[in-house]
């Protein structure tokens, strides 16, 4: 951020320059206090576990089942809102939501999240800490409907079906992923833009692809093995 400064500063302060910058400015602290006041409010009053400096630039859905569980650790910053995002404008806000009350969603420190749709029917969703998610991600537990039979597909839940998510310390989970039930990510792993998670992902590998398929295999600084 500096040296972009720097060079805008290098290239003169015109009136354009000045008020681009401010503009900048003004949505980010202002987006950020108004997101955050909006999340610890609505957080309190449905039983959502905030840790401290956990922030939230736009607008955060949470919808928890009575009895269930959702935690946000210490430091979370939580994307809702174009202005903010970086790589890409998001569809949605994002939303944590818990269906049963067997279901706990429980995000790491560090993490950050943009218009990430998180969804825990009965199991549980964990990520650990500094996990980074690019626009537009969802993760969930189930299926929410038995694929066969068919006459009953639209009816039965299929309840006995869902499974846990781990996703480890550190991992990047790229833009348009889908990470599907039972799936583990491992710690430092990374997972290409648009990809369909199916199976587990080892540590510090590099994943892509619907199915997503590991294509290089890294040591902990990002070396190929």
């Amino acid at each position: 951020m500096r040296q972009f400064l720097t060079k805008a500063l290098e290239r003169g302060l015109t009136p354009g320059n000045v008020l681009s910058w401010l503009s900048l400015q003004g949505q980010r602290v202002f987006g950020q206090a108004f997101g955050t006041l909006r999340l610890r409010v609505k957080a309190r009053l449905l039983g959502v576990g905030l840790g401290s400096g956990v922030r939230a630039h736009g607008p955060v859905g949470l919808m928890r089942w009575p009895g269930s569980r959702i935690e946000l650790g210490d430091g979370v910053q939580i994307i809702s809102s174009w202005r903010r995002s970086t790589a890409a404008a998001i569809s949605h806000p994002a939303r944590l939501r818990t269906f049963g009350p067997d279901a706990s969603i429980v995000v790491g420190e560090g993490c950050e999240l943009t218009g990430t749709s998180i969804t825990c029917r009965s199991t549980s969703i964990v990520l650990g800490r500094k996990v980074l998610i690019a626009p537009d991600v969802i993760i969930v537990d189930s299926d929410f409907h038995a694929p066969w039979p068919v006459e009953t597909r639209s009816t039965d839940p299929g309840m006995d079906r869902d499974r846990p998510v781990v996703i480890g310390d550190g991992a990047w989970i790229g833009m348009r992923s889908v990470i599907l039930k039972g799936v583990s990510i491992g710690p430092g792993a990374v997972i290409g833009a648009g990809s369909v998670v199916t199976r587990d992902v080892p540590a510090n590998a590099v994943a892509c692809g619907a199915p997503a398929r590991v294509v290089r295999q890294c040591d902990a600084l990002g070396n190929a093995l």
